[in-house]
């Protein structure tokens, strides 16, 4: 199995036990041992649902202002959490090819495997999502096919991603390719450089 047949498995695991209850305040019950690769992915993919969700939730046009409020917190914090797991997945990829000799011609990627990983993550849900639209006995015709032809190209998308990712990884393994990440800088989130918290 390639690694991202791994990663589309995982997902699919993540997105379909969280529909159980559809709730976003479900516990996540992660199946993996901790300290995996499969642990961190079936953590992300989880990630990513609930806050589908919370976004679904916060357009509601008649969403009680402090409620919404509190979401927007809930969202902020999700959005921190993805992008500390999405380090700690490029973490795991720059241990597994840390004894990797780089050739002198490597070039680098415009992204780092991980935050390839987290679009694939993105469009598992995507998919599930739309074909839920798909299946809908309420919609009509016109709506199920725009549906169906958005979900082809989704199924498309993923084939490419999938494939480039494990390209890009057999490029790294053998020296083709060489990772270079940069550690996200939220300023925003960051009472040293947000100036509506370092001016109070």
């Amino acid at each position: 199995m390639s690694f991202t047949e791994q990663c589309n498995e995982i997902f699919n695991k993540a997105i379909n036990d969280y529909h159980i209850t559809d709730n976003v305040d479900t516990p996540i019950n992660n199946p993996f041992d901790e300290g995996t690769i499969e642990n961190r992915l079936y953590l992300k993919c989880w990630i990513d649902t609930v806050q589908w969700h919370f976004e679904d939730i916060i357009r509601d046009p008649e969403i009680d202002p402090k409620d919404a409020l509190v979401l927007k917190r809930r969202i902020d914090k999700s959005n921190q959490d993805r992008t500390d797991l999405v380090e700690q997945i490029d973490s795991y990829f720059r241990q597994v090819y840390s004894d990797v000799k780089v050739l002198p011609d490597a070039t680098i990627n415009t992204e780092s495997p991980a935050w390839a990983v987290d679009r694939l993550s993105i469009l598992a849900l995507k998919i599930y999502h739309m074909r839920e639209q798909t299946l809908r006995s309420d919609a009509s015709d016109e709506h199920l096919k725009k549906c169906q032809d958005k979900l082809n190209v989704l199924l498309e998308q993923q084939v490419d991603l999938s494939t480039a990712i494990n390209q890009l990884l057999d490029d790294i393994k053998a020296g083709r390719k060489y990772m270079k990440v940069y550690r996200q800088m939220k300023m925003y989130n960051d009472p040293a450089t947000n100036p509506v918290l370092y001016k109070k």
